[in-house]
């Protein structure tokens, strides 16, 4: 048999395959495959569900990683995708690997962690599973949420014309892990050095303690705007774009001056001599939600002081940079890929 390397396809390519081979054969089953999180009709509203995995060693390092921060965050980042289709988030289950050097009271962290995000959030944790892990921690959790059927927003709905929004800055999260990892560094080759994480507290936090949008999913709802189409970035900017333009048959311009990135992004780009825009269009893990809206729904959200437009969606299929320089650039995703 033909052996194809899976380098070859990719996380995205990988989904697409498998998407081609099944079919839904139910009702109930409004959107499958292919979004932030399935929709399945309830009655009156659709139940979103979506689920996310993560292995040490390839999410995250327990060398810097604490423990509490790691269940907030496996949390987190499943309520972020039950925002991203504007919808609100209700309940979870988690699932863990454990290996024999996990103890009790490192179990016990964790799920501190997950308590503190359950109450945050206000959702609730009904249930999971435990299993023997050969190959270290493996975090799983499933989360389920809801969303008035006139109210959700899918990655396929955005119009040419349509105003591209972010809900904050982008590429801190990488800078934070290109931090620990320098810290991590110099830790094995001299135990007795201390990190030095002071002056880059912001972007340690936006990589161990991301934080779901779903203050601007109840925004939008009391404003009454429904985007158009709606992300969450938890693989680049640039990959989440350009989700929603293949979706929608759309382009987009965005523009270089618009890219929202905070003065200590800008500083400790110039620490690893990295592209601060690069960062922002490629780093990963923000978290931050991508929406369009339609241009008449522009004045309702223009004094939302976290939703920051960045350019416009196109009727041709390219998917731009208008640079500072006064050209363009094409956007292609660069960014995380866990295969």
């Amino acid at each position: 048999m033909e052996r194809t390397e899976l380098n070859t396809l990719g996380e995205f390519g990988l989904i697409d395959r498998i998407k081609s081979k099944f079919t839904n054969k139910n009702a109930e089953t409004i959107k499958g495959i292919g979004d932030d999180a399935a929709v399945i009709d309830v009655g009156d509203k659709y139940m979103l569900v979506t689920t996310d995995i993560l292995f040490e060693g390839i999410h995250f390092d327990l060398s810097y990683t604490p423990l509490r921060h790691l269940g907030y965050k496996a949390v987190a980042v499943n309520i972020s995708d039950i925002a991203a289709m504007n919808g609100i988030a209700k309940q979870i289950t988690v699932t863990i690997g454990l290996s024999n050097r996990i103890s009790v009271e490192a179990i016990d962290e964790l799920y501190e962690g997950i308590k503190f995000a359950c109450e945050s959030y206000n959702v609730d944790l009904i249930g999971g599973d435990t299993s023997a892990s050969a190959s270290g921690f493996v975090v799983s959790i499933t989360a389920t949420g809801f969303v008035d059927k006139d109210k959700i927003a899918y990655r396929n709905g955005a119009k040419p014309n349509d105003i591209l929004c972010v809900t904050g800055d982008l590429g801190a999260a990488y800078f934070g892990l290109q931090v620990l990892e320098r810290e991590k560094q110099v830790y094995l080759a001299n135990p007795s050095m201390q990190p030095e994480l002071t002056e880059k507290e912001y972007l340690v936090g936006k990589i161990l303690k991301p934080e779901a949008r779903t203050d601007i999913i109840h925004e939008l709802n009391e404003l009454g705007v429904i985007p158009s189409s709606m992300i969450d970035i938890s693989d680049g900017l640039a990959s989440e774009l350009l989700h929603i333009c293949t979706q929608s048959g759309v382009g987009a311009m965005v523009f270089e001056d618009k890219l929202p990135i905070e003065d200590i992004t800008m500083l400790t780009a110039t620490e690893f001599n990295v592209s601060p825009i690069t960062a922002a269009l490629n780093g990963g893990e923000d978290y931050q939600l991508l929406f369009t809206v339609k241009q008449s729904d522009f004045d309702k959200i223009k004094n939302m002081s976290d939703v920051l437009p960045i350019g416009y969606m196109t009727q041709d299929k390219a998917v731009q940079l208008a640079l500072n320089s006064g050209g363009t650039a094409a956007i292609k995703a660069q960014g995380w890929n866990h295969l």
